[in-house]
């Protein structure tokens, strides 16, 4: 399973983009979906979290501002982020957790990367 994660670019202070990340590849489903982040000189934290039921988990600086989704038919997740502020500027990284079809044991995927700048 490999993930390409694409989005990112630079937005004023206020702005909004949308991550996207797609999986490719055959004979697997997914199970929980995520984005993270690392900013310079800081650990990678979790931003937001949707499970293969819809739920959702956010990281308290970003509450009521980002908004992650699923296509499970596209095998995609989405992160729609508004309201950014400069300390959002970071590498975000999409994560996956999968299993085989018929199989219990997951495995993690992650993106590439895609650099959010929020700048003036």
């Amino acid at each position: 399973v490999q993930l390409q994660a694409s989005g990112g670019g630079l937005v004023q202070p206020g702005g909004s983009l949308r991550l996207s990340c797609a999986a490719s590849g055959s004979g697997f489903r997914i199970n929980d979906m995520g984005w993270y982040r690392q900013a310079p000189g800081k650990q990678r934290e979790l931003v937001a979290a949707i499970t293969s039921g819809g739920n959702t988990n956010y990281a308290d600086s970003v509450k009521g501002r980002f908004f992650i989704s699923r296509d499970n038919a596209k095998n995609t997740e989405y992160l729609q982020m508004n309201s950014l502020k400069p300390e959002d500027t970071a590498v975000y990284s999409c994560n996956i957790r999968w299993a085989r079809w018929g199989r219990s044991y997951e495995y993690d995927a992650w993106g590439q990367g895609t650099l959010v700048t929020v700048s003036s």
